[in-house]
């Protein structure tokens, strides 16, 4: 025996799909990558001052959110242990008042230059992870459908 469903059951199944939807689209996490490629303490800030106005905006709504601050050529001091002028800063954020929210990547191509250039190794501050390449990383986060930002 077959049943029939009724116009009423089937204007319920869609309003329920596509509730169901609209939790999926907010529920979606919003991801930022910002670019860093200048030794200007400035544009450090200024990247660092992007990232924690869009973490604390999406906190305050409920939604998640990812921040990935990319460093390459000049930025790379930016995430130095020996020259950075916001260490501090990066550790406060990474550690303390935004941990598992942002990221920090250093160019192991910059890197390796400047070690290179200098003659020594160069440390990179605990919070950053060094990636193969900056830029490549960058091209990465917007084929992933991340958004970009250059301060």
């Amino acid at each position: 025996m077959r049943r029939r469903i009724s116009g009423l059951a089937v204007a319920v199944l869609t309003a329920l799909s596509l509730s169901t939807a609209a939790c999926a689209a907010d529920a979606r996490v919003h991801r930022l990558a910002i670019q860093v490629d200048q030794n200007d303490p400035a544009v450090m800030n200024l990247a660092l001052n992007n990232a924690t106005n869009v973490i604390q905006y999406y906190r305050d709504k409920g939604e998640e959110v990812e921040v990935d601050l990319v460093t390459y050529g000049p930025g790379l001091n930016m995430l130095r242990a020996d020259t950075s002028p916001v260490k501090e800063r990066i550790k406060h954020l990474k550690d303390l008042a935004f941990p598992g929210k942002i990221q920090f990547s250093a160019c192991g191509n910059t890197k390796k230059g400047m070690e290179k250039k200098e003659g020594h190794a160069i440390s990179i501050v605990p919070e950053a992870t060094v990636v193969p390449s900056g830029v490549v990383r960058l091209m990465t986060l917007q084929e992933q459908g991340w958004s970009y930002v250059r301060p």
